[in-house]
């Protein structure tokens, strides 16, 4: 399956979206690696399974922040990871994709990241739940962790006016399981 397929696919993923005071827009080109400011994943807990976490908004997200200083996107995924679902990664993680954004700002959100332009890393992977999460004291309140099925994550991303993310969680179910003609994005 080519780029544009995907786009005819899975539109709401694929859409440009204004988030704050920046643009953005989802693509299955691989980030450069300087520009990666936060990390994402859609966490699969078995065959049959996926993570999602619910904050104290009532919204359902997925694990993943902002990169601290001088942190990896990897060493970022798994701290948020923790902190964000109480999981641990126990298979690569794939990254398939990213937002690309462009900031209006004079200054980045931190010091420390890129700006203007900046991609939030999404990926998915293999994580195992062992405890509660870690949520640190300036950390987003995390009240639920839930093993759901994909229509069942669809479902809640929808109802909480989250399109792009059920499409997302789907895309990642696909290409984790090959659902998509056996071939590889790009």
């Amino acid at each position: 399956m080519r780029p544009t397929i995907y786009k005819k696919r899975y539109p709401n993923l694929f859409q440009t979206n204004v988030w704050g005071q920046a643009i953005s827009q989802f693509d299955v080109d691989l980030p450069p690696e300087p520009l990666i400011s936060n990390v994402n994943i859609v966490p699969f807990l078995d065959d049959e399974k996926c993570i999602l976490i619910r904050l104290d908004n009532g919204n359902w997200e997925m694990p993943g922040e902002t990169l601290e200083p001088d942190e990896h996107y990897q060493s970022a995924l798994m701290r948020e990871l923790m902190e964000e679902a109480g999981a641990r990664l126990v298979s690569p993680f794939i990254v398939f994709g990213a937002w690309r954004f462009v900031s209006s700002t004079a200054r980045p959100y931190r010091p420390h990241l890129p700006h203007p332009i900046y991609y939030r890393a999404v990926g998915y992977g293999d994580v195992e739940l062992v405890s509660a999460p870690l949520i640190p004291e300036d950390g987003e309140m995390v009240v639920a962790v839930e093993a759901m099925t994909l229509q069942e994550a669809k479902q809640q991303f929808m109802k909480s006016g989250r399109a792009d993310l059920a499409e997302l969680y789907e895309l990642a179910y696909d290409l984790r399981n090959r659902k998509v003609n056996e071939d590889p994005i790009g």
